[in-house]
């Protein structure tokens, strides 16, 4: 399956981290924001059932202070806007018991183009060197999110 924007996330990706990526990459990175998003919002509906409600509101999401400072990071990125536009398609909400507040559904993409500037810092982190990242370095980074989402 081709990920839309294809040229538009590798762009993103040499800004964010100076690292080339690839489609299979890409791929990689479809499903990692998909599941990452899944992950604040199964968290978020816990959050809103414990406090008796039937919807869940922005509030409820697990944004951290180091998460709320990477969006506003991500803001400053020059290809925030167009990244957002195609997040939006990519950005899926799972199956939940409850309702997502309108609210919180129009800051999901904006959250995973956060997100994805974690995921290049976090390359980074643990490879100061990498120019283009194996399997080997997704799998890293993805068990570093795993630890926190």
């Amino acid at each position: 399956m081709a990920v839309p924007g294809t040229a538009t996330f590798e762009r993103l990706f040499r800004e964010i981290a100076s690292l080339d990526v690839d489609k299979s990459d890409l791929k990689r990175y479809q499903d990692f924001v998909r599941d990452k998003v899944a992950d604040l919002l199964v968290i978020g509906e816990a959050h809103a059932k414990a406090d008796q409600r039937d919807v869940v509101e922005l509030r409820d999401l697990p944004i951290t202070k180091g998460l709320q400072e990477t969006i506003h990071d991500f803001r400053e990125v020059s290809l925030a806007a167009d990244t957002v536009r195609l997040l939006r398609d990519i950005v899926t909400v799972p199956q939940m018991d409850l309702s997502i507040a309108d609210e919180t559904d129009a800051a999901l993409p904006e959250l995973a183009g956060a997100l994805t500037l974690a995921l290049g810092r976090t390359f980074r982190i643990l490879d100061p060197t990498l120019e283009n990242p194996a399997t080997d370095a997704w799998e890293r980074a993805f068990r570093v999110f795993d630890l926190l989402l």
